[in-house]
């Protein structure tokens, strides 16, 4: 019998690029076997993306409930053990509860829900249910990532005084200018995407990122959004101020209309001693500054990074690692614990950081809707 943990997947189907990303992040290490899911609400187009990509139609379920009913019916060993939740943000809080509810390990995409209300009920939940809960912020698994987050809690660069983060996409700019197109593109509808679009989205990357790096905690933001049009009812671009629990003080600058940018990611943790620069479009290379002494670029694989940075290296030095990559090593982290394992507390964000996460989309918001003032992140 196979050991491998068994995965459904609700959603990421047809040419969906988070999709394949889960399906090619499960398979990495061996860890995963998808057994079923829902990939389309369509049940034609469902049934059809599962042929194509070669996978077996015996569980593929017409919807969500049918999906629950007909696996609680098989026994333990047989039914999923995790479902992975890869649909708009509307779906996530109630699948994520009915699967928590009956016993189902669960990955979810972030926004972990469309309101912090929303996400302290799940915590709630999940306190009962007593399983897995791993929201993909997928960044945290960059090997070069995990190096930081080490060096920082090492004492590498010493107490960590200012913080940038930047996250610039330009995807949006086209859509946003049509009033027809921005009307009918399900992340700018505050009914399925939630209260914030370009926060929501990427922003909550930037947010979490900070947190997973410097494990400090941002207490206060102060946000200006731009929605660009008064029709608009959703941020596509924004700037927020953080102050966090050591003092320090740093900015988040986002943006979905940065004209042909295209997914540029960058954190920048200087501390009393030294800084550290990364950046996702270049993942291998960790930039070092040190007062009077040269720039020194740190690289994946070799054995002078981390026990968690090597944990999350597939290849020898000089062989590029990407997102896939950085997914799979969450993957890699939640089965861990799915196998009671012992594992590295930062291997997979949880759902304290989901929860943290929506806590921060709602007082970005806040801040900027109350004329741009500082507003106090709960605990």
């Amino acid at each position: 019998m196979s050991s491998k943990i068994r995965l459904g997947i609700l959603g990421g189907g047809g040419d969906s690029l988070i999709g394949v990303l889960h399906r090619v992040a499960s398979a990495m290490y061996d860890q995963y076997q998808i057994v079923g899911g829902v990939f389309n609400p369509i049940w034609k187009e469902n049934i059809g993306f599962v042929e194509n990509i070669g996978l077996p139609t015996n569980r593929v379920y017409k919807d969500f409930d049918t999906l629950i009913e007909e696996e609680l019916k098989l026994p333990e060993t047989k039914r999923m053990q995790v479902v992975s939740i890869l649909t708009p943000n509307f779906l996530h809080f109630p699948m994520a509860k009915k699967l928590l509810e009956n016993g189902f390990n669960v990955i979810c995409e972030k926004p972990m829900t469309t309101s912090y209300e929303e996400a302290k009920i799940l915590e709630n939940t999940l306190q009962k249910a007593g399983t897995i809960f791993a929201v993909t912020y997928t960044y945290t698994g960059y090997p070069m990532v995990r190096q930081m987050r080490e060096m920082i809690a090492n004492g590498v660069i010493g107490k960590v005084q200012k913080i940038d983060s930047q996250y610039y996409q330009g995807w949006i700019n086209p859509i946003i200018h049509d009033k027809e197109k921005r009307a009918n593109i399900w992340r700018l509808n505050p009914e399925k995407g939630g209260i914030s679009c370009c926060i929501g989205d990427i922003g909550t990357h930037a947010f979490d990122m900070i947190e997973y790096i410097t494990q400090l905690k941002v207490n206060r933001v102060l946000a200006d959004l731009n929605y660009v049009y008064s029709d608009n009812k959703m941020d596509v671009d924004g700037t927020v101020l953080i102050r966090c629990s050591n003092n320090a003080k740093g900015v988040i600058r986002t943006s979905q209309i940065a004209t042909g940018e295209e997914n540029s990611f960058t954190v920048q943790i200087y501390g009393e001693k030294a800084g550290l620069k990364w950046e996702q479009e270049n993942p291998n290379y960790l930039y070092l500054l040190e007062d009077g002494k040269p720039l020194r670029v740190l690289k994946p694989g070799h054995p002078y990074n981390s026990e968690l940075s090597l944990d999350g290296t597939k290849l020898p030095p000089g062989h590029p690692e990407g997102i896939f990559d950085s997914m799979g090593n969450i993957y890699k982290g939640i089965a861990k614990a799915i196998k009671k394992e012992p594992y590295n507390q930062g291997e997979f964000p949880t759902i304290t950081d989901g929860v943290r996460g929506m806590n921060f989309i709602e007082r970005v918001v806040e801040s900027h809707q109350n004329g741009n003032v500082w507003i106090n992140l709960d605990e």
